[in-house]
């Protein structure tokens, strides 16, 4: 999954100059092509500003996507709203351009040595988070008949239902038991 990287990437070297707390606002509404792609549209505002050690982000951004279900295989739509918080050090020294150590505790993201900063893979990381690790396009959904693969959302399995293993009789008894 990637986000495209023209769309997420700031030049951020005038921001860089100006007194800490600056800040520059962004709004996105961008549709997203080709394989591979994190989501069909993508969408909001993403504010920068200046900090002591590089540029704060903070942005909420919604997007669209087309998951597959993972019980009936058919496709289904899925909004997302990401909130992301996230701070980008500074890595090279804006006049002279030679290499900085990032600070101790720094865990953010980091701006390159064109004094780009791109939110694409901090992005791909709040949509992996969020997106469900089985998707289902309902709670109830009835997904395929194991033997037919008919979709038993839409109609029902003309399947003849097996016998039930005698080694489980026993317990199976006890299920009809529980039903009753």
């Amino acid at each position: 999954m990637a986000v495209d990287p023209l769309i997420m990437q700031y030049n951020v070297a005038q921001l860089l100059e100006e007194p800490i707390g600056s800040s520059r606002s962004y709004q996105l509404d961008e549709t997203l092509k080709g394989v591979g792609r994190l989501a069909d549209r993508i969408g909001g505002q993403v504010r920068l500003s200046k900090t002591q050690e590089g540029v704060a982000v903070d942005a909420e951004l919604d997007l669209d996507s087309v998951l597959t279900c993972g019980r009936c295989l058919c496709e289904y739509p899925l909004n997302l709203t990401l909130d992301i918080e996230e701070e980008f050090f500074l890595i090279f020294d804006l006049d002279t351009g030679h290499s900085m150590s990032t600070p101790a505790d720094s865990e953010g993201a980091q701006i390159d040595e064109t004094f780009t900063l791109d939110l694409s893979e901090v992005v791909r990381q709040h949509v992996i988070t969020d997106t469900p690790m089985k998707p289902l396009c309902g709670a109830e959904c009835s997904g395929l008949c194991q033997n037919c693969g008919v979709n038993l959302n839409l109609q029902e399995c003309q399947c003849v239902k097996p016998a039930i293993d005698p080694r489980w009789g026993d317990l199976a008894s006890l299920l009809l038991q529980e039903q009753n």
